[in-house]
């Protein structure tokens, strides 16, 4: 695919063509132009697209979290049912991703899960889930059949280098544990996940996926380096806004998106005012228009900033 300027001239040279051949009745050379306009017009959405990706960490993998938010088993099951949405969109497309650490729910669902995404655009892909889901459904735990509103967390943070970020030993508590649930491939038989809580911050990352206890030390520290940026870039921005006088709401903090099964079914973006009413589809990973309209929502945001 060429540049703007390519682009451009093949446009005006197929205009120029498409009068020649229209006006000498040569349907033959009509055809070729016509073939000539769809592959531009696939080279210009192409080009809109990667116009879509200009965020500094967009090309980075992304470490994403789900966690059960306040409501019990409802709240557990909905975070497990976001995993799944994921992991079936994940499915579709060209990104790989790797489960790091589930916490299996008392009773079903899961407490919280953390996975890594690398491939093209992964941080950028996955940006768009990054705040509170709510589901308004008929809970299934209910011997009442009522009607119940659980949320879940998502949080979404590129993974950094190393070199990035140093961390003193001494701000560290490392504790292991046996692994829970299938949170991998490997199935521990002794304590080999590990868990680091980074003490200054209170921030706290967990990994059970890997074959050894060494192992799973290893990427906690590259889940802690990542989260302890994303501390600090968001520590930067909040004294920026203090100092213009701002008032804003922490990014995974906000409520981003519903989704309502009862009394009717649709799943509504609340940046984008995006609204799908198949509600299944989306549950069952059919994310991508979602992903995109946010991409765009955002770039409009940065042009007006």
């Amino acid at each position: 695919m060429g540049g703007v300027g390519d682009l451009t001239q093949r446009i005006d040279d197929a205009e120029v063509f498409l009068e020649m051949a229209e006006e000498e009745g040569d349907g033959a050379t009509i055809a070729d132009v016509v073939a000539e306009l769809r592959q531009l017009e696939d080279a210009l959405e192409e080009l809109e697209r990667e116009s879509l990706y200009f965020g500094e960490y967009d090309d980075h993998p992304a470490i994403v979290s789900i966690h059960a938010g306040a409501g019990g088993v409802d709240a557990q099951d909905w975070a497990e049912m976001l995993l799944r949405m994921y992991a079936r969109f994940l499915e579709r497309s060209d990104l790989e991703v790797e489960i790091d650490e589930i916490q299996p729910g008392d009773e079903a669902g899961i407490k919280s899960a953390t996975l890594t995404v690398r491939g093209d655009h992964a941080y950028a892909t996955l940006e768009s889930e990054r705040g509170v889901h709510r589901l308004v459904r008929i809970s299934p735990f209910d011997a009442n059949a009522r009607r119940h509103t659980s949320f879940a967390g998502v949080d979404v943070i590129p993974e950094v280098e190393d070199a990035e970020i140093e961390i003193d030993p001494d701000d560290l508590r490392i504790d292991t544990y046996r692994s829970q649930g299938a949170g991998g491939q490997h199935v521990n038989t002794s304590d080999s996940a590990v868990r680091i809580t980074h003490l200054p911050t209170g921030i706290v990352v967990a990994c059970q996926n890997e074959r050894s206890q060494l192992q799973n030390k290893n990427r906690a520290m590259q889940i802690l380096k990542a989260r302890l940026a994303e501390h600090a870039r968001a520590e930067k921005e909040k004294e920026l806004a203090e100092i213009r006088g701002e008032q804003t709401e922490a990014g995974w903090g906000r409520q981003i998106r519903s989704y309502v099964l009862q009394p009717y079914q649709m799943v509504k973006d609340l940046r984008t005012d995006l609204e799908v009413g198949n509600v299944g589809g989306v549950l069952d990973g059919d994310i991508g228009r979602f992903v995109d309209a946010y991409l765009q929502w955002r770039r409009a945001e940065a042009e007006q900033s």
